[in-house]
């Protein structure tokens, strides 16, 4: 019994010890929530947590007071039990003669059996006696849950709208910013080579071409690679290729699909290349506008093994080499509306042209960085890269027109009666169409202005379409993105042309390859 007494008092004195630790736990906590400030999601964390802790100690410690009263009656029992049971197989192995001592055993073995009767109704009664001490517990424990439950739902909602205001003001924060950070990537990258300015030389070029003096040699095949939605302007380079050719110069206009993927569109150029080189035994020379350019690099980067000899330069006339930001700004992801811009961008390209969204993608920030640190432009072949500005006077803004042409196919079917009327009927007309290009041209340019403070042509910024490397070409005249593709009806004579633009272009790009030829002879 003393050493019962001595362990119960042991147990007390551990739980006494235990329950004060968790008292300074529980106090190390609260001061640590309320000395230190912490964000709204870490707040409602730890007034759950608080909470929490606060009831599972106070439900242990009931349970702790009960189980020392039961543990104690339980280990009272069993040493009465023990006891008796010892003292009768003690009087059970006595053998005894006498009538007196037979007495004497049936007695004791009357007696053991009643307590033992008595021992087993205790050990009975012992889960009862808990059962029934357990069940204020239990109820306690189950009201204190559903009195908690409203706290936590309002935590859980706290912390949902907190993440839906997160979300919200991260997407704002992506849409303001924009393209700020990408814009010129190319120069702030390191390891990147140097431009050279070519305007001075080019300008020069561009005078004596307007003169009448053309110095194009017969000696190359000249490429000309148009831009996205090219497949839908009829007189695509169309003027420029009718003008080298009454030059005698063989040129030729690149008839791939523009709404495809760069890669798909470099092996197509690929081909292309191969095959005018093996017909006619004369190196190419590429121009490619806009997205032509860019197509065009992606050929000589994949597949300059197969290329070095059959290709003599490359001319990048307001080319997204670097990417564009208007095509960042409308599919970059996890800014407002992005889920919502993309659909619309694939009905327009994938399901009314019948393009790729490829296309598109391949000319924003993202792609054109992976794209060009894994396939660098080779460093023998003569580079020029065109950059231009648009005009963003409130009078250009205000001219809602630009007359475009636009070749209507010969209608054999429809007679008018008239000899006069049905021999103009079997020709091909030329009819203006009315289309907005300069005023949107104008109002993007101005957008790219105001918001990141950079000089564009409307869609291509001056910094992104300079390729590294290459000699840099920066007119004074203002000329926006469609320059090369529509004829104004209001034309400055005294305003060089694309097609005197494009022979200037390449006439510097021969100059140029001569030069590089000349530097790997000296070396």
């Amino acid at each position: 019994m003393e050493d019962l007494s001595i362990n119960g008092g042991f147990a007390e004195h551990e739980n006494q010890l235990s329950v004060h630790h968790d008292a300074v736990n529980n106090t190390s906590h609260i001061l640590d929530f309320l000395l230190f400030s912490s964000p709204m999601d870490d707040i409602f964390t730890c007034l759950l947590t608080w909470t929490t802790n606060i009831s599972r100690r106070f439900i242990n410690f009931v349970e702790n007071l009960v189980l020392q009263d039961v543990y104690r009656c339980r280990e009272g029992s069993i040493a009465l039990s023990s006891m008796y049971c010892t003292e009768n197989s003690n009087s059970g192995l006595r053998q005894r003669s006498s009538s007196e001592q037979e007495g004497e055993f049936l007695a004791n073995t009357d007696s053991r059996i009643i307590k033992t009767n008595n021992c087993r109704q205790l050990r009975r009664d012992v889960p009862f006696i808990y059962q029934g001490l357990m069940f204020p517990v239990f109820a306690l424990r189950l009201t204190w849950r559903l009195v908690m439950a409203p706290w936590r739902c309002s935590f859980y909602h706290l912390k949902r709208m907190q993440a839906q205001v997160f979300s919200i003001v991260s997407r704002m924060e992506r849409t303001l910013r924009g393209s700020s950070d990408d814009i010129g990537w190319l120069q702030c990258t390191p390891g990147m080579a140097p431009v050279e300015d070519g305007t001075t030389r080019f300008l020069e070029l561009l005078e004596a071409i307007r003169n009448g003096e053309h110095t194009l040699p017969n000696s190359f095949v000249y490429l000309l690679v148009p831009g996205l939605f090219s497949n839908h302007g009829p007189l695509y380079f169309v003027a420029t290729k009718r003008f080298f050719s009454r030059m005698g110069l063989a040129c030729h206009i690149a008839k791939i699909h523009s709404e495809a993927s760069v890669e798909h569109n470099a092996w197509e150029l690929k081909q292309y290349i191969e095959e005018l080189y093996w017909g006619s035994g004369k190196r190419v020379m590429l121009l490619g506008h806009s997205k032509g350019g860019v197509d065009s690099a992606a050929a000589l980067s994949i597949y300059w093994s197969e290329l070095e000899n059959k290709v003599a330069g490359l001319a990048l006339v307001q080319s997204p080499y670097g990417g564009s930001p208007i095509a960042s700004d409308t599919l970059r992801e996890g800014q407002i509306a992005d889920k919502e811009t993309r659909r619309i961008m694939e009905l327009l390209i994938c399901k009314t042209i019948k393009g790729d969204m490829r296309a598109l993608e391949d000319l924003t920030y993202e792609k054109r960085k992976e794209f060009v640190m894994k396939h660098k432009l080779p460093e023998g072949i003569p580079l020029i890269s065109f950059s231009s500005e648009a005009m963003v006077a409130p009078g250009v803004l205000a001219t809602l027109t630009q007359i475009a042409h636009a070749e209507v196919p010969r209608l054999p079917f429809l007679k008018f009666g008239s000899s006069e009327f049905d021999n103009v009927s079997g020709l091909r007309h030329h009819v203006p169409i009315v289309i907005p290009v300069s005023a949107a041209m104008a109002v993007c340019a101005l957008h790219l202005l105001l918001r990141y403070g950079e000089k564009s042509d409307g869609l291509v910024t001056c910094r992104d379409a300079e390729v590294p490397g290459s000699v840099v070409v920066r007119p004074e005249q203002k000329l926006d993105h469609s320059w090369m593709v529509y004829s104004s009806k209001k034309k400055n004579p005294d305003d060089p042309g694309p097609t005197e633009m494009c022979e200037a272009l390449l006439t510097l790009l021969v100059e140029l390859g001569k030069r590089k030829q000349e530097v790997k002879k000296d070396v």
